[in-house]
């Protein structure tokens, strides 16, 4: 069901959404948290799709801000989606345009659910500075995607210098996969210091920096970036240990092979990440992400950039 409130207010959005509830068009209970999606000027479809599938695990109240270009005078229209046009959430997306858009923080206020956590995810455009901004200083949690930045190495490490408990990044949270793999190999005997470590990957994407970032500050070695234009994502890690490499190898952005000294190669699935996936995974937690920002803090100073 899609609701279409042109020129309203949150007052008004407020009492459709208590309208709806009573008719039976929305299931108002069990939702664990309120998630603020700022798609600014960007068309927020993609990030609605993928907020609708996180909300199958975590149920919640969905409230994007978006702004039209092109729009003069100062508006707010709204729309409500709900039922198998919101998943197993609630999505009020409001369209600001002029003076609203200074006064995003009280424009939201009262469509935050009641005692449940808040979270901001930025799909686009990164913030400044995501603690300190409006949307930010409310959330126990704030996500951006450097991966959609113009200069995302730039972003990181911008990022870096005003890192507060409970910033995330879903450039790291698509390579966890990765840093699983590579832990558990490392559990494995014989337990040598790895000596060097080499990971390469596209270009640009930032997943590529923060997974040698965490490789220097986990290992303590020189750790080296092979930038290749194009490439799907992280497509290898090798480590230089004494006994031999252990190279994790996905040229193909589906498939790895793992190789290790002495035994035989292993055959992984490890698909690239979707936007979905990555969402799920950081909703699963309210708390800060320490390694993160120890990896964001630390482990950025420690490789070239």
């Amino acid at each position: 069901m899609i609701i279409d409130l042109p020129d309203t207010t949150t007052r008004a959005i407020n009492r459709r959404l208590v309208k709806a509830r009573d008719e039976g068009g929305a299931i108002a209970l069990g939702r664990v948290l309120t998630l603020i999606i700022d798609a600014d000027s960007h068309d927020p479809e993609e990030a609605i799709e993928a907020a609708n599938a996180a909300s199958r695990e975590h149920p919640c109240r969905i409230i994007v801000l978006t702004e039209p270009t092109g729009a003069r005078t100062s508006s707010l229209d709204a729309q409500i989606r709900l039922g198998g046009d919101a998943g197993a959430s609630e999505v009020v997306v409001l369209r600001i345009s002029g003076g609203v858009t200074r006064h995003v923080d009280t424009l939201v206020m009262p469509l935050l659910l009641p005692d449940a956590p808040i979270v901001v995810w930025w799909p686009y455009d990164v913030p400044s500075n995501p603690s300190e901004h409006p949307l930010g200083q409310m959330a126990q949690r704030r996500i951006t995607d450097t991966t959609t930045c113009q200069r995302p190495g730039r972003a990181l490490r911008d990022l870096a210098r005003v890192y507060t408990d409970g910033d995330t990044d879903l450039a790291w949270t698509r390579a966890t996969l990765w840093r699983g793999l590579i832990a558990a190999t490392l559990d494995q005997p014989p337990f040598e210091p790895v000596q060097r470590a080499v990971v390469t990957g596209e270009s640009t994407h930032p997943s590529v920096d923060l997974m040698a970032a965490w490789l220097a500050q986990a290992l303590r070695c020189p750790v080296e970036i092979e930038r290749v234009p194009g490439a799907p994502a992280i497509t290898q890690v090798r480590l230089q240990r004494a006994s031999g490499d252990i190279v994790l190898d996905r040229p193909d952005g589906k498939t790895a092979s793992l190789h290790q000294p002495d035994q035989p190669e292993h055959r992984i699935a490890l698909p690239i990440r979707q936007l979905r996936e990555c969402l799920v995974e950081e909703l699963r937690r309210l708390d800060a992400d320490e390694v993160y920002g120890e990896v964001l803090q630390k482990g950025l100073a420690r490789i070239d950039a």
